[in-house]
């Protein structure tokens, strides 16, 4: 009995640190809010981690005891509240992150503050599978890392200079901690100043850093996620219950990568399904062993992707620029071949449809992207197989790809009857026009046609 009094005792006061170390950390923030710097906008990088979601937890808090304070004034300054979607999140945490950002949205207008939710994604040409199907980058790994630049750096990155181009500066608050890693501890430490809340962000100009919870230990995060009401209303055992099913390391994707010296999801529990830097995918394997079979046919694809990259058959023997990519023992280090680029299509067009008769809205695939990997073929000099011949063959669907109106294609067959080869050159032609102007760039137009002439000459 005297233990368990001994022990009661010891957690209450502990319960008791914890309280009052979180009062001072929203104190903090109360007082960084209130400053006079011309309301310098906020940027909340949210992952829908537990870091970045104590983050918005104690912000929000935050404001709510300001505005009491002042006698329920409008506060003024901005608060955003962004998710970087890279378009190939582990769709567990995709669904996850739609439903709590809605709901956030949906809080924030009825607590009348001044949040808003916004959501980041990488431009068309930069997307994985436009990259990886379409031009025939090597999926990522260690020595050629280019999915966090694309997908990740320069979306966020260009909604942070826009805000900076708007108001002059901007403020982005990050949900990093010292207790997390020392490579983690080491980064905070070499860019914070003494003495000072906000440091200069490392890359983008007028930004700079805050990170409220940097001092926090990972008892103190899951203390305030599991015993605070979350002010959105939202219920974080749903949150819990993630971290408790995909158990492999105890790692999260930094909130908002805007720069490459910060880690990206190569180890992260909340990363990309198509993330091919780690050699096994710990955090989906633990995701499907704890009842989410249906996630199987998504790892055997990524791991698909990791045997197939050092194949010689699979790449060229010439980077896309045209140099020289062969090894020593002249092992192909090119970009992938037309081939594997269609059968990787293939298969994953077989996986969403697969996927589909599970969960139906899911899409691993948009159209526009299976739109723009087309172009990129036609710019390479690809013409058939065609994006809907493998569509149409996987779905067992009929949808034509023509780039001529109804009647043009008509009366074009008339002239062409003798010649049908004729037909599918012009309209080839006319394919690698539209696809400039859908891309509002000419540039190479003139070598392109030329390549598509030089390839129906030679097959004559």
């Amino acid at each position: 009995r005297l233990d368990a009094r001994r022990t009661l005792k010891s957690l209450v006061a502990d319960l008791r640190i914890m309280s009052k170390r979180i009062d001072y950390i929203i104190d903090d923030i109360k007082e960084q809010y209130l400053e006079n710097d011309n309301n310098i906008p906020w940027i909340i990088g949210f992952s829908g981690g537990k870091d970045s979601t104590v983050v918005l937890t104690l912000v929000w808090r935050a404001l709510l005891a300001i505005r009491k304070e002042l006698g329920n004034i409008a506060l003024t300054r901005q608060v955003y509240v962004v998710n970087n979607d890279t378009l190939v999140e582990n769709p567990i945490i995709t669904d996850y992150i739609v439903e709590v950002m809605d709901k956030i949205q949906s809080a924030a207008i009825d607590q009348k503050l001044p949040i808003n939710v916004q959501t980041t994604v990488p431009k068309l040409e930069d997307s994985f599978w436009i990259s990886f199907l379409g031009k025939g980058y090597p999926v990522p790994n260690n020595t050629f890392r280019w999915c966090t630049d694309r997908l990740k750096i320069k979306p966020t990155t260009q909604f942070i200079l826009d805000k900076v181009d708007i108001m002059g500066e901007a403020i982005v608050l990050i949900g990093t901690r010292l207790t997390e890693s020392a490579t983690r501890a080491k980064s905070i430490r070499r860019h914070e100043i003494k003495g000072k809340r906000l440091t200069k962000h490392p890359l983008n100009p007028n930004t700079y850093t805050y990170p409220p919870i940097k001092d926090l230990y990972l008892e103190e995060v899951w203390y305030i996620l599991n015993n605070e009401p979350s002010p959105w209303g939202y219920d974080n055992k749903k949150l819990f219950q993630i971290y408790a099913d995909a158990t492999a390391d105890d790692y999260e994707c930094p909130t908002v990568i805007t720069d490459k010296t910060q880690p990206s999801c190569g180890q992260s529990r909340f990363g990309c399904w198509v993330c091919t830097v780690v050699k096994e995918d710990k955090s989906m394997k633990a995701l499907i062993n704890n009842g989410n079979q249906w996630m199987a046919p998504l790892l055997k694809y990524r791991d698909e992707m990791v045997a197939g990259r050092n194949i010689s058959e699979n790449r060229y023997a010439t980077r896309r620029n045209g140099q020289a990519a062969q090894d020593a023992d002249g092992h192909n280090q090119g970009n992938y071949t037309f081939e594997y680029r269609c059968e990787m299509l293939r298969k994953l067009l077989e996986l969403q449809r697969n996927m589909q008769q599970v969960k139906p809205h899911m899409e691993l695939i948009s159209n526009q992207e299976l739109v723009a990997i087309q172009i990129n073929w036609y710019r390479d000099g690809f013409f058939s197989p065609k994006v809907t011949d493998i569509y149409n063959e996987v779905y067992n669907r009929n949808m034509p790809l023509e780039n001529m109106q109804y009647q043009e294609r008509l009366i074009l067959e008339k002239v062409c009857v003798e010649h049908p080869e004729d037909y599918h050159l012009i309209n080839d032609l006319v394919s690698l026009q539209k696809s400039k102007t859908i891309l509002m760039n000419n540039n190479g137009l003139q070598g392109d046609i030329e390549k598509r002439l030089d390839n129906y000459l030679n097959q004559q």
